[in-house]
């Protein structure tokens, strides 16, 4: 027979939304704000730190970072955050959400600061002081997936509650946004304070000294919003779910929904030891009962999220092309260090709002209506398209500038308007509350593991064919057109394994995650199929 639901989670499933879900919003959100701009935040200031560390006297162009140098800055970060994921997300199933969330953001705070801070000033004590501290970072930022994720879901109400997980990662666009808003604001100041002529011009004067602070005032400027964010989570009380049906007390659960509701409610000590007692209800992430109720949906998620990272963190294998055919970019010579940076910024900052941060806001209006499934489908589908669509006649985009340009920001607008926003907020649905946010950081690693491929595998991959023409420090590789089309399949094999995620739209938590039968009830040896076929 099945069990009825906690009135104290019905209560949360059935609330009107309110301020405090826009509350929640922000506190989950800003962690995942504070997230987004210290991973990419780097990619602004990384031309400068080659200018800085790496330009040899004498040379026609401007220092680069190494090849070797290049992967580990930007690796070292991503690398922490998997590593952070598997490790917070079960840490948060273990501990409390609020508790490690809150563990994750000083983590953050100190490691941003510490990032501008290298102790030495030779360029192999510089990097290494900043791979050091930004693997930690990294590391901090891992468990902000699982638990903003986790955390929204739990306080959200069912019938909205797409819309507010989708939320929480649209705030990455938005750190994105702010990065490329904070690194035009330095920069520009810096330039008009300490005007330079160009490499061209004068290289020796091209980079100022004090150019070495305008990296630092970018990477730990990241510092701020976590800061913020994590006084703001003290002031918020655990998830009722993880209270009731972990910590099992009926007693706190119910004063912190009365609390957040300003109702009365009900102490409910006999219905949560039942649920305790409920052997069923009790398996582990590595049982046979986990992999037959669970096992093919985590399947899904890290699948699907592993595909869509390889995708969508390849796609700077072609960016240098549009920004140079559209003139954002020139070349590196015929700008000082600081406008250099002025000019990625620019960039980015543009792509964040036509393409990126519209994608995100899109989901969120529509994740509720039309469901998590058909969006994942539609976003894989359309980037499998215009994926192809670049690749097969590539060389006629070399030429048509327009075209490129258009055809790049619809991959990205579907990529955010589909799989990047769906396969974080699934996760975080259609798992058991105790296994909840590790389910959810493991699919995240997935997604980081993929991450990784692309931005690097990729990127020595895509080089071209011909050694004499490949980018300085690498070997050849099968080229861009070549990799493109690889991608498109890759696109075309996350589409395919978006049909064993199941939909739980419109379901409480519960519910989705099969928590509401009892031990006699035969659902969860049938659930597999039940919801493939439901799902499509």
């Amino acid at each position: 027979m099945a069990r009825d639901q906690l009135q104290v989670l019905n209560a949360l499933d059935v609330a009107k939304t309110q301020a405090y879900h826009f509350t929640t919003i922000v506190i989950a959100g800003m962690g995942f704000f504070t997230a987004a701009y210290d991973l990419f935040s780097i990619s602004l200031v990384a031309k400068l730190l080659g200018r800085l560390y790496y330009t040899k006297p004498g040379s026609p162009k401007p220092g680069v970072l190494p090849p070797s140098v290049s992967s580990s800055v930007t690796g070292a970060a991503l690398v922490g955050t998997l590593i952070g994921q598997l490790f917070f997300g079960w840490l948060g199933d273990k501990m409390g959400r609020k508790k490690v969330y809150g563990i994750t953001l000083i983590i953050m705070i100190i490691c941003a600061l510490a990032s501008g801070l290298p102790f030495r000033k030779t360029p192999k004590g510089v990097m290494a002081s900043l791979c050091f501290f930004r693997f930690w970072l990294g590391f901090g930022i891992g468990g902000s997936y699982p638990l903003s994720a986790t955390i929204m879901a739990e306080y959200a109400n069912k019938k909205t509650r797409g819309a507010f997980i989708a939320a929480v990662f649209a705030m990455q666009g938005m750190g994105i946004l702010f990065s490329g808003i904070i690194s035009l604001i330095v920069s520009t100041a810096f330039d008009r304070k300490f005007p330079t002529p160009t490499y061209e011009e004068n290289p020796a004067l091209s980079t100022p000294p004090e150019a070495h602070y305008v990296w630092r005032i970018v990477l730990m400027f990241g510092a701020l919003p976590a800061a913020l964010t994590f006084y703001w989570n003290m002031k918020m009380p655990e998830t009722a779910r993880y209270t009731a049906l972990i910590a099992k007390n009926a007693k706190q659960a119910a004063a912190d929904v009365g609390k957040v509701l300003n109702v009365e409610m009900e102490v409910e000590e006999e219905e949560v030891e039942k649920i305790s007692r409920n052997k069923s209800s009790n398996f582990g992430l590595f049982s046979r009962e986990f992999v037959r109720r669970h096992g093919l949906h985590l399947f899904g998620t890290t699948s699907t999220w592993f595909l869509l990272d390889i995708a969508l963190y390849s796609q700077n294998l072609f960016q240098k092309d549009v920004l140079s055919a559209i003139g954002w970019i020139p070349r590196a010579k015929t700008m000082n260090a600081i406008n250099e940076v002025f000019r990625i910024s620019k960039a980015q900052t543009l792509i964040a709002l036509c393409s990126t941060v519209p994608g995100y806001w899109f989901t969120v209006a529509f994740i509720d209506i039309m469901g998590r499934f058909a969006i994942q489908l539609m976003g894989f589908f359309f980037m499998t398209v215009f994926m192809f669509a670049i690749a097969i006649p590539y060389d006629h985009w070399k030429t048509n500038h327009l075209g490129f340009v258009i055809m790049y920001a619809l991959t990205f607008f579907f990529a955010n308007f589909g799989p990047n926003a769906t396969t974080f907020v699934v996760p975080a649905e259609i798992f058991p509350a105790r296994l909840r946010s590790t389910c959810h950081g493991i699919s995240a690693a997935a997604g980081k593991a993929g991450a990784i491929i692309g931005a690097y595998g990729f990127l020595y991959a895509a080089q071209n064919q011909d050694k004499a023409k490949t980018d300085a420090g690498y070997p050849p590789g099968i080229g861009i057109k070549n990799a493109l089309i690889i991608l498109g399949c890759i696109n075309a094999l996350g589409m395919i394994c978006t049909f064993v995620v199941p939909e739980p739209n419109g379901k409480s938590l519960e519910e989705a995650s099969q928590e509401t039968f009892g031990d006699d009830d035969d659902r969860s040896s049938r659930s597999f199929i039940q919801d493939f076929y439901s799902s499509i």
